[in-house]
């Protein structure tokens, strides 16, 4: 076995050499923090807070075990949800709402409170893919339609196709006749743009509404650039009469660039594999480059070295004649871990691994300092805050905790109180239930709430694993309870002040190859009052903007506003077993199939890669984008089903077994791939089996135990 690090005294912590040059030679210079006051504050975050931690767990499974008692005594019973609901208020798992009220949070930044648009979440720790969300600000809607299937079909094999070209060409000019008219002309046809007296005019005649004119670059009877605003986002008109689709336009319009990511959560928990010191100092070493504005990385790319880095700010002139300056990055959020894990980066004084949320909250703080100290240049956040994204946590008390930790970190580093601002995911059954209430906890701090359906759905099943056996997947999506914990969301996000302050956040696209569709279904997510939603890719962020030109998501929330809550919790408490179960034999082995070829192809890349967020093929070669969140609920599934007798195990370690060669067969092209089959012993095909065989006594069923251990295995493995 590899040996365990030696560690070094740090206060009374130990900490992990790797961890602890991190902190001291990267992170503290430059910054007002020393490092004794550094590892004293976290020594004392550690000693006060972690056994707070802990007593929070045991509450998740006391009240969890009470849980199981009730349904299972129930189980044979109709689910009636007065008496359920009684019984929640009786343990505690359901609290009462109080008054109304409105959060306190100040000093968000424009990309928070008063814009909508498109939201990344990228793995911290791949710099390359890190930097191309921070800046995919910015993205060329020509480029989008021309290399995806929004237009219908991808395009053809064999070089440059002038005739999708001018196909995109004339679908960009509808976007902008939609939003951007000219009085009398068409942007297709369009011969000329020039500036007269502060406005623009196209072939002569002045924009609709011209107000939507908002500055331009070069001469103003040539300008190089144009740039118009509508619903707060902008969009630029670049002119070339060199380039291939310049000299083809009667103008020399050559793109459309879109602002697109208006946010990026830079994430330390689903998408990524950090289970040790090593993992932790690449995903903090890649947010410091963010926070000191130094970030690069080099790369080979279609047998071409490239050197990508931040991109800077974009200058125009406005239509005064004064200066004009877009961001030209997307803000960037952080999403530390939540309250469950503990990390070998660093013991405390009884030699125990501390909670890694208590270590994300002190160093990705720290960190922060490095942008919230500039005077000047490009900041991320012109309004010197800090942005952290919570998940995973349950109801009202575990949100004020993480209010008191971050109180405490800043502290130690010496900011002023609600610096941090927190967001909130609404991913477990007892935050949406308590939403309110949740949300008062740190209503000094909320700058952002979202939903989850998958973290949400694996919550549920688990939270009521004992009721019975849950549906089928697709079938658990056309349950009403979906649509009231959605419709919930957003209500009582309004209800508490958020519009304008916060951003009310919709999931994840998680079909990066399917952008027709996706422009065809994700503009319900604006529709739904939400000001920012989830998308996979820069791609899909250019093209998901349109809905925001489309859809004034402000109105919609001031109207949604009026109409007050379309669902109480109640409707999030049915339950969504399933009423029939004379399922044939065929239909319960393709649900077992496609949940086990969907966790062995995820669960392959975390342990063996170490990718905790990739495009993997489903079982029929569609690309979904997976983390652990889909893995939870694909998990969860399959134990559910073995929990109450629906497939036996036997039935289902072979399905794991031949899904495993469907995998191998997937994965074959990857030559750092390793395979399951045949002998099905590796260390990624336990783990995958540990999750849904070992599912049902999982904390809150997640995933994060099970891949800990087993990723840790194999790199000790690797180190021998």
């Amino acid at each position: 076995m590899a040996q365990a690090p030696t560690y070094l005294k740090r206060d009374s912590l130990k900490v992990d050499p790797l961890l602890a040059e991190f902190v001291e030679q990267q992170v503290l210079p430059a910054t007002a923090v020393s490092a004794d006051e550094f590892w004293h504050g976290l020594a004392e975050l550690a000693h006060e807070f972690g056994p707070r931690n802990r007593v929070l767990l045991q509450k998740r499974a006391d009240l969890q075990a009470q849980l199981d008692i009730w349904h299972r005594s129930h189980r044979d019973a109709p689910h009636k949800v007065s008496s359920y609901k009684t019984f929640l208020k009786e343990i505690g798992y359901l609290v009462p709402e109080g008054d109304d009220f409105c959060i306190e949070t100040e000093d968000t930044d424009a990309e928070i409170g008063s814009i909508a648009g498109p939201q990344l979440v990228v793995p911290s720790t791949n710099a390359r893919f890190v930097l191309n969300a921070a800046n995919a600000r910015w993205g060329s809607l020509y480029d989008a339609f021309y290399g995806t299937d929004a237009l219908g079909s991808l395009p053809r094999n064999g070089g440059f196709d002038m005739g999708r070209a001018a196909r995109v060409v004339s679908r960009v000019a509808v976007f902008l006749d939609e939003n951007f008219a000219a009085e009398g002309t068409s942007h297709n046809a369009a011969a000329s743009y020039t500036v007269e007296d502060g406005k623009l005019l196209v072939d002569g005649q002045p924009l609709i509404e011209p107000d939507r004119f908002a500055g331009f670059a070069g001469d103003v009877s040539a300008p190089t650039a144009i740039v118009l605003r509508n619903n707060n986002l902008h969009a630029i008109l670049q002119f070339d009469t060199d380039h291939p689709i310049g000299k083809a336009s009667p103008s020399g319009l050559c793109d459309v660039i879109l602002e697109s990511a208006l946010s990026a959560i830079v994430d330390l928990e689903d998408s990524v594999a950090c289970v040790d010191a090593e993992d932790k100092v690449l995903a903090y070493s890649n947010w410091l480059g963010l926070m000191k504005g130094d970030l690069s990385d080099t790369f080979e790319k279609n047998g071409e070295r490239i050197t990508r880095a931040l991109k800077p700010d974009r200058r125009y002139t406005a239509p005064d004649g004064t200066d004009l300056t877009l961001h030209g990055r997307a803000l960037l959020l952080v999403r530390n871990v939540g309250h469950l894990m503990t990390n070998p980066a660093i013991l405390d004084r009884n030699g125990e691994e501390i909670f890694e949320g208590l270590m994300d909250a002190m160093i990705t703080t720290a960190i922060s300092l490095h942008d919230l100290s500039k005077l000047s240049g490009q900041r991320n956040s012109r309004t010197a805050s800090m942005y952290v994204v919570k998940p995973k946590m349950h109801g009202p008390e575990e949100v004020a905790f993480a209010n008191d930790i971050f109180t405490h970190v800043e502290k130690v580093l010496g900011l002023p109180q609600y610096t941090v601002k927190l967001g909130i995911m609404d991913e477990e059954r007892r935050t949406s239930v308590n939403l309110k209430e949740s949300i008062r906890a740190a209503k000094h701090r909320v700058c952002f709430i979202n939903t989850g359906f998958l973290d949400r759905t694996g919550d549920e099943i688990h939270t009521s694993m004992e009721a019975g056996p849950f549906s089928r997947k697709d079938f658990i999506k056309r349950k009403g309870w979906i649509t009231a914990y959605e419709n919930q969301n957003v209500d009582i996000g309004l209800e508490c002040g958020l519009s304008g302050r916060a951003q009310i956040g919709k999931g994840m696209w998680a079909m990066p190859d399917k952008m027709a569709a996706m422009l065809e279904q994700k503009i319900e997510h604006p529709k739904a009052g939400a000001n920012c939603a989830w998308v996979p890719s820069p791609t899909a962020a250019t093209l998901h903007a349109m809905h925001y030109h489309r859809v004034n998501v402000f109105d919609v929330q001031a109207g949604l506003a009026k109409g007050g809550r379309r669902a109480y919790v109640e409707a999030l408490l049915d339950i969504p077993t399933a009423a029939y179960r004379k399922w044939t034999p065929e239909q319960v082995r393709h649900e077992v199939e496609n949940n086990a070829q969907g966790i062995l192809g995820y669960v392959v890349r975390w342990i063996d890669q170490g990718v905790g967020c990739s495009k993997v093929p489903d079982i029929n070669d569609v690309g979904l984008m997976e983390d652990r969140a889909t893995c939870r609920i694909s998990a969860q599934h399959i134990a559910n089903w073995l929990h109450h007798g629906i497939v036996s195990r036997d039935d289902t370690m072979e399905i794991m077994e031949r899904m495993a060669e469907v995998v191998d067969r997937q994965n074959a092209g990857d030559p750092a791939y390793t395979p399951m089959a045949p002998g099905f012993t590796g260390v990624a095909f336990r783990a995958a089996c540990d999750l849904v065989f070992d599912g049902v006594a999982q904390p809150s069923g997640y995933t994060e135990p099970v891949l800990h251990a087993r990723r840790l295995e194999l790199k000790s493995r690797l180190a021998d």
